[in-house]
């Protein structure tokens, strides 16, 4: 039998395929090309002491309403205002939004004709991303108020009712310097315009969905029931106002719910006063009749629970 060569018996060895390399991206290969920076380099670019550079938003300039100069040419200043408010630069929109402020202050009568096309101006502004032109807005509600306090017949209630809920929307707002500059145009508000208008205004948003937008609310309705007598509240509607503030006593945020504590007590003393001078003739009695006449009131306008909850705001009051 023929023997067959060993060699024929062994399995051929197998050629080695080449290993692939791992591709690089356009960018990963132009940063390996790039020598690596020296550490003088780096220390020279992460200098702490170093002033940084400052941004055209930090350039701005926030001027006080007290600061603020009359305008050189203002007939001119506000024949072209509404357009300059209406500026895709924003820096421009800054600096017309401060001559609005300047004539509101100093040349109101040129400023109220075109009052309302301002205000819808200003309302754009303020939904601004840049926080600049945000505040800045916020500061010309502050001075319009001021300036403009019967602010609902002087301009049309659509724009007013816009710039109503951006100020809310400001206010609640996370952002600490926006939402405080928009709290004292609130005040501003509060303090100038009639409150009976203001606080139908008001009303709607006591069930916002937003609970910091409801509370700031409150905080307005409050500061307008502090202003007013119990005629005008008579006019509102005394059950109504009682309902609306036994309302937010049982709000999720302690700021609603100390607002509405602030509505029954003003409340509670325009009341009591109009009580007691009708019983002036009857001085010892007169205490004793106004208390009745706001507990009756309570029963009749609230359910037990929440006249008990009013009841108890005004006696912790009155042993203050």
């Amino acid at each position: 039998m023929a023997l067959r060569a060993l060699d024929n018996t062994l399995p051929m060895a197998s050629a080695e395929r080449p290993k692939k390399l791992p591709k690089l991206s356009a960018a990963a290969a132009a940063a390996a090309a790039v020598p690596a920076a020296s550490p003088e380099g780096k220390r020279k670019k992460n200098d702490e002491n170093s002033a940084p550079k400052a941004t055209a938003e930090q350039a701005v300039e926030y001027v006080r309403s007290e600061d603020l100069q009359p305008v050189p040419h203002p007939k001119a200043k506000a024949a072209g205002l509404v357009a300059e408010l209406d500026s895709k630069d924003w820096i421009r929109a800054c600096d017309a939004l401060n001559d609005a402020r300047r004539l509101a202050i100093h040349h109101p009568s040129l400023l109220n004709p075109i009052l309302g096309k301002v205000m819808l101006a200003i309302v754009k502004t303020m939904k601004s991303p840049r926080s600049a032109v945000c505040k800045t807005s916020i500061m010309a509600c502050t001075d319009v108020f001021d300036s403009f306090g019967n602010l609902l017949s002087s301009a049309s209630d659509d724009a007013f009712d816009k710039l109503l809920l951006q100020l809310l929307l400001k206010a609640s707002q996370d952002k600490r310097f926006v939402a405080e500059e928009a709290e004292k145009a609130m005040r501003a508000m509060a303090a100038s315009m009639p409150p009976l208008p203001l606080l139908r205004k008001l009303k709607a948003y006591v069930h916002h969905a937003n609970l910091r937008v409801r509370a700031k609310a409150a905080v307005a309705m409050s500061q307008c029931a502090s202003r007013m007598d119990v005629a005008t509240m008579k006019e509102f509607g005394m059950s109504a106002m009682l309902q609306v503030a036994a309302e937010l006593l049982s709000d999720r945020l302690p700021e609603a719910r100390e607002a509405a504590r602030g509505m029954v007590n003003s409340m509670h003393a325009a009341f009591s006063k109009e009580a007691a001078a009708a019983a002036r003739e009857e001085e010892e009695g007169a205490a004793a009749a106004a208390a009745a006449s706001w507990e009756s009131l309570c029963a009749l306008s609230l359910p037990p629970i929440s006249a008990q909850s009013v009841a108890k705001i005004v006696s912790q009051s009155q042993s203050q």
